[in-house]
């Protein structure tokens, strides 16, 4: 049963994982089995996680799994914890071979909750399908696994830790990076930060309340929009990843995040966003709670794209939207003459057409943007 459903990677009950002996080996090996031998001898893989219950046990499989199939270096985030984004994004900035994400997205975490296994490949992608059925295939038939269970690496510790094991030149090796910094460092170069630090400090600040729902993105929101752009810390709520998310879904919608929708309903609050438990969508809302939808975000970022500093040095070359999309952003898109594609559901059909150089801006209609 451990067909990955394209993007998602491998989405099952925690008590799967953690009761049905090898069942975390078996498809990690799959996984690393389907990178061929010759890429996979020394290469550099990515590993981060949205917190979740069970997330920490199963980072040590993946690191102990990944020494004895040959993979030279691994770059984790600090207590395991990274966002989608930010593993796309140093998967791309260390040309690294790949990545895995332990985290389930918008499920409920803890014992009873879900948890998943996603491979992003080296654009920083989620997999595209035929290596995911590649994945399945071997999955069916595999009787051995290689792990090295001894090797244990310390999370906390940023810095490189070395482990020398048997037939093996070259010592593998472990970095753990803080979770942050790269990807706070992309954000510098796409973005303007002076324009937003002016209007969220300046004479006539807006006041803005961001709920990380106690996933992965409470760090980023932290550092990036409190300590780097000056909001005030009690601008951000439910920062701290927890491995239950607090006892909820965290999905940022109107049904979830609640705390948000009330804060902002008081009128108090210029701009509202939520995230999901791993960071790769968000909802948004306006003044006294005004929903946002998914179609029309995507549409208003597309018509002010000559307020971000990387489009106008870039220019842009098309859109793309999911097929459940509104047409919204074809409207937009119709004004400044640019094209616009519609895709299935799922993020690696986007990836196809920014690979291609086809698209420079794209979303879906569950709050997916980049």
């Amino acid at each position: 049963d451990q067909r990955p459903t394209g993007g998602g990677g491998l989405r099952r009950p925690t008590g799967l994982f953690e009761s049905q002996r090898n069942y975390l080996p078996n498809f990690v090996q799959s996984l690393l089995s389907s990178v061929d031998l010759r890429d996979r001898q020394g290469c550099t893989m990515v590993v981060g996680s949205d917190g979740r219950y069970f997330s920490k046990t199963a980072i040590e499989i993946v690191v102990q799994m990944a020494a004895a199939n040959g993979i030279g270096r691994l770059v984790i985030g600090q207590n395991g914890i990274l966002s989608t984004p930010a593993v796309s994004c140093i998967i791309r900035k260390i040309k690294a071979a790949g990545g895995i994400i332990l985290t389930a997205s918008h499920s409920p975490g803890g014992p009873g909750g879900e948890f998943g296994v996603k491979f992003e490949v080296a654009n920083g992608g989620p997999a595209p399908d035929i290596v995911s059925e590649k994945i399945y295939q071997i999955s069916k038939t595999l009787e051995e696994y290689a792990i090295c269970p001894d090797l244990r690496v310390d999370l906390s510790r940023l810095g490189r830790q070395e482990f020398d094991l048997e037939n093996k030149f070259k010592p593998f090796r472990v970095e753990i990076v803080d979770s942050v910094d790269i990807y706070l460092n992309l954000l510098r170069s796409i973005f303007d930060f002076n324009a937003i630090r002016n209007l969220l400090t300046g004479p006539n600040q807006i006041k803005i309340r961001i709920d990380a729902m106690n996933g992965v993105m409470g760090p980023y929101v932290r550092r990036i929009l409190c300590d780097e752009l000056g909001a005030p810390a009690n601008s951000a709520i439910n920062c701290i990843p927890l491995e239950d998310f607090g006892g909820q879904p965290p999905d940022p919608n109107l049904t979830y995040a609640t705390a948000l929708l009330e804060a902002m309903r008081g009128g108090e609050y210029g701009f509202g966003a939520a995230f999901d438990a791993d960071g790769d969508r968000y909802m948004i809302l306006g003044q006294n709670g005004f929903f946002v939808n998914a179609s029309d975000s995507l549409a208003i970022i597309a018509a002010n794209l000559s307020c971000i500093p990387y489009f106008c040095q870039m220019g842009v070359r098309g859109f793309g939207r999911s097929m459940p999309t509104s047409t919204a952003l074809d409207k937009v898109a119709k004004v400044m003459k640019v094209p616009v594609y519609e895709t299935p559901t799922g993020w690696r059909y986007f990836s196809n057409l920014m690979d291609s150089g086809r698209c420079s801006l794209c979303g879906e209609e569950s709050f997916g943007t980049g």
